[in-house]
């Protein structure tokens, strides 16, 4: 959400906008960054895409990528296991140290609904538009 400059928008201010995403939640930040910007007319689609094509709705699709949660469990799971490696093979405590680390984080990020990872894998080139 932070690359949405509400200012560069080619909409006028009293103009109704539609903002539609995946499941819903980065269209409803979306919807209130709009509205903190002075947009009046900001609708988030309930239900997102998964909504629109159950009711029938025409989609277009864009370049495909792989889910961003996939792409953290990837991430985490290469770390995890070169941690255990390199604790094994070499063996050096600092190994144990990257997976306990990596580990640590994925709890985190259950308790708090915020991950890190996820927030780092999301500004990578291959998940910009």
């Amino acid at each position: 959400m932070e690359s949405l400059d509400v200012e560069a928008l080619p909409f006028e201010k009293g103009d109704t906008l539609h903002l539609i995403c995946q499941s819903g939640g980065r269209s409803a930040k979306a919807c209130q960054k709009l509205e903190a910007g002075g947009y009046e007319a900001v609708v988030n689609v309930e239900g997102g895409t998964a909504a629109w094509q159950a009711a029938g709705l025409p989609v277009g699709e864009g370049k495909k990528t792989m889910s961003l949660e996939r792409q953290v469990r990837i991430a985490a799971g290469l770390l995890i296991v070169t941690g255990v490696a390199i604790g094994y093979f070499v063996p050096h405590p600092a190994g144990y140290g990257l997976s306990a680390f990596v580990g640590s984080g994925l709890v985190f990020a259950g308790l708090t609904d915020t991950c890190g990872m996820g927030m780092l894998i999301a500004k990578m080139p291959w998940n910009r538009s």
